[in-house]
């Protein structure tokens, strides 16, 4: 009371001064002189199986302070000895102060007969489970699904796959109007068994109809009219939204479009990956049904997912290509790649190109196409790009580059170069795929990678990618090589032993001999192990190029 009395004191320019407005707050209301009850609604009662009512474990901490204040009354009233009081008054503290916070240090915890400590407003509050953390910030909601997910790259980066039990779960409400009547009575005819049907009616004065139970469903689709609600079942290119935790960035929920599809999982596409953090190994995911216009339109419009493409963070692509991706794309724009009119056809109809054909690389005795000819009939027509590719090693000018060490693009037309990880890759800035994001907007861009890496992928399906034991046979020679550099370290190290066996040794500054023989065994051995990745790469190059 001391205290509230000095804050009582503080004149309202002086709090001013400190940034407070006395009108709505004032420093002494913090010091409590009466003990705020909350309502029933937050201490619920419960009944138990048994029959018998449970109070809340606020009501029962609110109860004994209710007690023991009477019982200090009584005590103060009928003059009881002033050992008493103070029993009693220590005793109320210690009922306040638990009710605010039960795991005070030094204070034993009130328990219920149980052995159970009660959780009071601070452990209400506080923790994973608490309000803010586990009511606030991360809850249970309705329309939402939760399943493995698993690969698809023939949808688009803006799509999700998602199984027909799922869409026949999750629902999104249809306001019946002129236009859309007879597609509302076919779904209330097909019901909640059949997709895509409904599995709910709302009748405008607010009834609630749920199809499982209702016999003449006919009868409820003539009824139907403008102002009905029909609650029908997750459909083609319905907006959801997407979400892998832990949710660490912007990207983590992206808006998709929905695709329904046979099987068990959710489907997305592999470039969408990196923003999700996902990958096919056990990953789960959540998708979400907004239930109105508005949340719709908003997701549609801020959220999906090629408004995303570009990561705040770094300001480059954050979706892109990746592993089959890239090695697809560097095997078809090699300079060796040549491919026939009927492989061409297969790629630009993966591709969905609807363009006209370029003329062929070579003319005699077959029609042939380059790989970086049917990139070409992809791009831009007005795109002209240079920019080094990951294999760039000596060329300076890409103009005068025979290697492939840069890509040149002119006027939409790859004249060099390879696609690989610095072009068309994910979480690469200033590539050829992020030029084609900035210049030409996230819708093109969509198109184009939707496109481009389907192509890609077709490509290496029929070329094969792989490798067998003895691709990781080394030849003789190298063995050879192992054995001299191992013999070369062991004759040294053996050496240092000797010459410190016969006193020669010298040590270092700072260091004892015995300390010194080890340091110059430690470099030797250090050396030998720095240079077996310089063998092993000469090696692997041999093998690849044999002579």
């Amino acid at each position: 009371m001391k205290i509230r009395e000095r804050l009582e004191k503080i004149p309202d320019s002086d709090l001013e001064l400190l940034g407070w407005d006395p009108k709505f707050a004032r420093p002494e209301w913090a010091v409590l002189t009466v003990l705020p009850v909350p309502p029933p609604q937050v201490r619920p009662s419960i009944q138990l199986e048994t029959g018998q009512r449970s109070e809340d474990d606020l009501t029962h901490k609110l109860v004994d302070i209710v007690r023991v204040n009477e019982k200090l009354r009584t005590a103060i009233d009928s003059g009881a000895p002033s050992s008493v009081v103070d029993q009693l008054w220590d005793l109320l503290q210690y009922h306040v102060a638990t009710y605010f916070n039960n795991e005070l240090p030094n204070l034993p915890p009130v328990k219920h007969r149980s052995g159970r400590p009660l959780k009071t407003l601070a452990q209400r509050l506080k923790g994973k489970e608490g309000r803010f953390r586990g009511s606030l910030s991360g809850k249970r909601v309705d329309f939402s699904s939760r399943t493995v997910i698993s690969p698809d790259p023939n949808l688009s980066i803006n799509e999700v796959g998602v199984p027909i039990d799922v869409a026949k779960i999750l629902t999104v409400p249809m306001t019946v109007t002129e236009w859309n009547i007879e597609m509302a009575r076919q779904l209330v005819l097909n019901g909640p068994e059949v997709w895509p049907g409904a599995n709910y009616v709302i009748y405008p004065d607010g009834r609630r109809v749920d199809l499982r139970y209702f016999r003449d469903r006919r009868e409820l689709a003539n009824k139907l009219a403008p102002g009905f609600i029909v609650e029908r079942h997750l459909v083609n290119g319905d907006i959801v939204l997407f979400n892998r935790q832990p949710s660490l960035h912007r990207m983590s929920m992206m808006g998709h479009i929905v695709r329904v599809l046979p099987g068990r999982t959710f489907r997305l596409h592999l470039a969408v990956c990196p923003p999700y953090n996902a990958d096919f190994d056990g990953d789960e995911m959540n998708l979400h049904v907004p239930q109105n216009e508005e949340a719709r339109a908003e997701a549609k419009t801020l959220m999906l997912v090629q408004n995303h493409i570009i990561t705040p963070r770094y300001g480059g692509p954050i979706i892109g290509a990746r592993q089959d991706y890239i090695t697809g794309g560097y095997l078809l724009t090699r300079k060796d790649t040549l491919i026939n009119k009927e492989l061409l056809m297969y790629l630009l109809g993966a591709a969905n190109y609807d363009g006209e054909i370029d003329e062929p690389a070579i003319m005699y005795p077959k029609e042939l196409w380059t790989g970086k000819q049917v990139v070409s009939m992809l791009l831009p027509k007005d795109l002209n790009w240079v920019q080094p590719t990951a294999i760039k090693e000596s060329c300076k000018d890409p103009y005068n580059c025979y290697t492939d060490e840069y890509i040149v693009i002119v006027n939409g037309y790859m004249a060099a170069g390879v696609l690989d990880k610095k072009s068309i890759g994910a979480e690469q800035v200033d590539s050829l795929w992020h030029v084609i994001v900035k210049r030409y907007g996230n819708d093109y861009a969509r198109r184009w990678v939707d496109s481009m890496l389907r192509a890609l992928l077709r490509f290496l399906d029929l070329r094969g990618f792989t490798m067998g034991v003895d691709s990781l046979d080394m030849p003789r020679e190298s063995y050879m090589e192992l054995g001299k550099l191992y013999e070369d370290s062991e004759k040294k190290v053996l050496d240092y032993i000797q010459r410190f066996r016969e006193g020669k040794l010298e040590a270092e500054p700072g260091l004892t001999i015995e300390e010194t023989l080890e340091n110059d065994i430690t470099i030797e051995l250090s050396r030998v192990r720095e240079q077996l990745p310089v063998l092993w790469r000469s090696t692997l190059i041999r093998i690849a190029r044999p002579t």
